[in-house]
């Protein structure tokens, strides 16, 4: 056994950032993965999939050249993306970059699975460390699969196969309506192939406003993508032909690959946290405004529950490392939680939705505008779908959410984003100046219609 001051289990952006500064504190450290130093993101994530994107909305945008600038013969090719995959995101699946730039900040690399073993100890194959300051959790969560009969026995593809191939099926079957699902989807239907995405909620992006959701199904399916919501799925089988997955009420969906992007899943008893007393069949570690766990135990990242995203947590590792080292820092504030989905257009959003604020008991306005009515929409013309949509609280006046689709949507978001962090009053935001014409102007005229149902007067804090 080994004594060290804290070990790191799971190397994802939050767990390499914590591991790098707590060794550049100066303390004794130890990060352990079983598999790339970066986690999803960079190799299977974030990274490849904007990638993939970027290719895609290049060949959208030049279809849209008929309408407004001329003539273009465009032929979709999808070597180059998988190559620049390779090249550029990933080294070909291979962290060694990532592990030396964790090395040369101090912190002892050990590659295999972690598990607990109570009383501040972690083993990992024939070794065992015992962490006398800290123990850190970023397991990072894995691609999950619903028990649809006969779903098991088929070679699906997870996000990771839809990232690493080199080829693009003629045919694809999503099931799943979420991000994920929808942002691939778009990038094969976008490459040629033939795609039905099938959702068991009723309606795509379920977890976005209703307008985005009629949004993006508007534009998925004017694009030639077929779509299922509302589906209960009754069984998958594959054979020579491909996949077949049957649903009720409609006709057997037969296709070449199947994608499932249903959701993502912590492994908590493989982690063994009931050695510390959690619970290993629950879906998420509970942690408080600290990331405290348990004691001398913190955890960060998707194993929280909080968010999927690399933002979340690169932000909670801050958090983190900082109560670690006794210094002080912020709690955990997730009310301008950001998120986008990049399809095209993007869809992003931050705090609560409409029906979030009104569960909460919040007196809401809503104030919603066009896209395509602004200046700068009717400028860009083609592929200019989008909304603006301002969720207020009355009483207090201030933005409680909102939501940001369109050809630059998850950038518009970010003054959205420090509007709803930072509470600024709704009567400051008004009286901004807004430059002309931009895609965030649009962001004036839905809070000209919020003021409609506020009450006169400036507002507190104004």
């Amino acid at each position: 056994m080994r004594t060290v001051d804290v070990v790191v289990v799971g190397l994802g952006p939050g767990g390499e950032d914590a591991a790098g500064k707590l060794s550049e504190a100066g303390l004794d450290v130890v990060g352990i993965d079983a598999e790339l130093v970066g986690g999803e993101c960079p190799y299977w994530g974030c990274v490849p999939s904007k990638m993939m994107i970027r290719a895609a909305n290049l060949l959208a945008e030049a279809g849209r050249i008929e309408e407004m600038a001329g003539h273009a013969r465009v032929s979709a090719d999808f070597a180059p993306v998988a190559k620049r995959i390779r090249d550029e995101a990933t080294d070909s699946w291979d962290d060694k970059v990532a592990v030396d730039r964790l090395v040369g900040k101090g912190v002892t690399f050990v590659r295999g699975w972690a598990r607990l073993e109570g009383g501040g100890k972690v083993s990992v194959r024939d070794e065992l460390f015992e962490a006398t300051k800290a123990i850190v959790l970023n397991p990072g969560t894995r691609a999950w699969a619903p028990p649809i009969d006969g779903l098991a026995d088929t070679p699906y593809w997870t996000n990771r196969d839809a990232i690493e191939t080199e080829t693009v099926p003629k045919s694809l079957i999503v099931i799943g309506g979420g991000a994920i699902g929808l942002e691939l989807g778009q990038v094969f239907l976008r490459f040629g192939s033939a795609v039905t995405t099938i959702e068991a909620a009723p309606r795509l992006l379920v977890l976005e406003e209703p307008e985005s959701s009629e949004l993006i199904t508007k534009v998925l399916t004017d694009e030639g993508m077929t779509v299922h919501t509302g589906a209960n799925i009754t069984g998958v089988r594959h054979d020579a032909k491909g996949f077949t997955v049957a649903v009720e009420g409609v006709p057997d969906v037969v296709a070449e690959r199947l994608l499932m992007a249903t959701g993502r899943r912590p492994d908590l008893a493989r982690l063994g946290v009931g050695a510390i007393g959690l619970d290993e069949e629950a879906r998420s570690i509970t942690v408080d405004d600290r990331m405290r766990a348990a004691e001398r135990v913190w955890a960060i990242g998707d194993v929280t529950g909080v968010g999927a995203f690399t933002h979340i947590s690169m932000y909670q590792a801050a958090i983190a490392v900082a109560d670690i080292l006794g210094r002080p820092g912020p709690s955990a504030d997730y009310r301008g939680l950001p998120r986008v989905t990049f399809t095209d257009p993007e869809v992003g959003s931050v705090g609560l939705s409409e029906a979030e604020a009104r569960e909460k008991g919040i007196k809401v306005a809503v104030g919603t505008t066009d896209v395509a009515s602004s200046a700068r929409g009717w400028i860009h013309k083609a592929g200019n779908a989008g909304l603006i949509k301002l969720i207020a609280d009355i009483d207090r006046q201030v933005l409680v959410g909102a939501t940001s689709a369109g050809p630059v949507g998850g950038e518009v978001l970010s003054m959205l984003t420090l509007a709803v962090h930072a509470e600024v009053p709704i009567s400051t935001l008004r009286g901004m100046i807004y430059a002309y014409p931009t895609f965030h102007r649009a962001v004036e005229a839905a809070l000209g219609a919020l003021a409609e149902q506020m009450p006169a007067g400036p507002g507190p804090g104004a």
